[in-house]
């Protein structure tokens, strides 16, 4: 069984439903609303798990009624949490969601992520030198991200970084990371005017860009290979990007192969 650790974000997702989304001092009727558990990191190891894998879980919720229901959300998939806690005094994580037009808007309140800090880390690495594979994401501390990153190439153990939500991410955590997946928003921030050919062809099987419902597109040390997506009818693309992270981790520490993963 392949052993996935994830560090980083929970939260509590509120999601608006709407025809459209609205402009700047612009009030709209919207069609529907609900509360579900989500957070980039979360969503990726609750992915992990549904196909099998082992997952440990390293991140902070609050004291509050949505740190529950994401705890409760943890265990009803099967995913270890005796690396969360919860932190006195503070609120957990919130993502607002605005679904329209065909795609997702999207506003993270960090709260009780931002202690998910570098010290909070080294308290579980254990957990982390037992690990097949680390999934990473940038809704905790940057230097968390530097200091995981460094951690994990002591133990060589291989860690994928999901460069989200989108900032410059330090040369050495991109040296150090194993495999990075930025969507095409998220790379361009990363690499800035540089040619995307260019760079995917510096970081062969290692640069994973997601494009949506185009798939994903890699440089495998000979050519560009784009991966086309399943056609599906489209409910929510929340999550989407954590879901193929989540699976390809999961693919990899699988021994499945690159290509195939």
């Amino acid at each position: 069984m392949a052993r996935i650790t994830v560090i980083g974000s929970a939260s509590m997702d509120l999601v608006v439903t709407s025809a459209k989304r609205p402009g700047a001092g612009e009030t709209v009727l919207g069609e529907s609303f609900k509360t579900v558990p989500g957070g980039k990191g979360a969503n990726q190891a609750v992915a992990a798990a549904r196909l099998g894998a082992e997952v440990s879980m390293i991140g902070c919720v609050g004291d509050d009624a949505f740190g529950q229901e994401i705890l409760n959300n943890y265990r009803a998939n099967h995913v270890v949490t005796d690396h969360v806690e919860p932190v006195t005094g503070m609120a957990s994580g919130t993502a607002h969601i605005i679904l329209a037009e065909g795609d997702n808007s999207i506003v993270v309140v960090k709260a009780a992520n931002d202690y998910v800090t570098p010290d909070y880390v080294d308290r579980a690495i254990d957990v982390i030198k037992a690990s097949d594979m680390v999934l990473l994401q940038q809704e905790i501390p940057e230097e968390t991200v530097v200091h995981v990153s460094r951690l994990c190439a002591e133990h060589q153990i291989p860690f994928m970084l999901n460069p989200a939500p989108a900032r410059v991410v330090p040369q050495s955590v991109i040296d150090l990371a194993s495999y990075i997946t930025p969507n095409e928003h998220e790379a361009a921030i990363m690499f800035g005017d540089q040619p995307l050919d260019e760079v995917l062809r510096r970081y062969p099987n290692k640069l994973i860009v997601t494009e949506g419902k185009r798939g994903v597109r890699y440089y495998d040390g000979t050519q560009e290979i784009v991966v086309p997506g399943y056609q599906v009818e489209v409910v929510d693309t929340t999550g989407a990007g954590d879901t193929f992270n989540g699976a390809f981790a999961v693919a990899l520490a699988e021994g499945r192969g690159f290509a195939t993963a």
